[in-house]
């Protein structure tokens, strides 16, 4: 079944777990909001990555990943002039079967996608988990890591989504993150990606961390 769902195209990826603050100052997504805050709660958009194009103007998207996530909101605060600053959280992943340009924002047909462990996701969750110990030592060391430890998960599916949210990866390789079937396979690409970062990290430890892990991540 699909359901039809207002969408945010994005220059980044959401993934399921993932703290996303938006301050929205487009009329077309200013009308977004106030539309969806008539509707009963739980409310929310879908977020899209931005293969082709860019995030301001109409029809500056040119082309969309074909999967996304849903963010559910939290808080959406109005400012006098009509800017609205929001609060979302990522909660599941859709494929996006359709496109609707009928309204002032982009909105899609969507079909909701199961959250699978896979088959036997423990040998590569425990590796993942030592993995990404050695790389958050290895930022810290730079001066680039969080300062407080890190709850892992027991959760696969949850654990999964924590670390690829965490990764500092470019956007092609958080979309394939994204899509991965299940969470045995997702752990899988990000046993492989740690290994790589790790290894970059070990021969350039002054490499910048950026905004991946600035507490962003809700377990729910």
């Amino acid at each position: 079944m699909t359901e039809r769902i207002a969408l945010f195209p994005l220059g980044t990826v959401l993934f399921p777990g993932l703290v996303l603050p938006l301050h929205l100052f487009e009329e077309r997504y200013r009308l977004l909001v106030a539309d969806l805050l008539e509707t009963p709660e739980p409310r929310g958009f879908g977020v899209v990555n931005i293969e082709l194009g860019h995030e301001v103007g109409n029809d500056a998207a040119r082309r969309l990943s074909g999967v996304g996530c849903f963010a559910e909101i939290h808080d959406a605060t109005r400012h006098p002039d009509g800017r609205y600053d929001v609060v979302a959280v990522g909660t599941r992943r859709f494929r996006l079967k359709e496109q609707d340009r009928s309204r002032p924002y982009l909105q899609g047909e969507v079909e909701y996608l199961p959250e699978e462990p896979g088959s036997d996701p423990a040998p590569a969750a425990r590796h993942v988990r030592w993995l990404f110990g050695r790389y958050l030592e290895r930022l810290r060391s730079a001066g680039a890591g969080p300062a407080e430890e890190i709850d892992l998960p027991a959760d696969p599916v949850r654990l999964s989504y924590l670390i690829a949210s965490s990764l500092i990866l470019d956007g092609h390789d958080k979309q394939r993150l994204l899509e991965c079937e299940d969470a045995t396979l997702r752990l899988r690409a990000e046993r492989d990606a740690l290994v790589r970062e790790n290894r970059i990290l070990a021969s350039l430890p002054t490499l910048p961390a950026g905004q991946f892990l600035d507490g962003s991540f809700h377990p729910n």
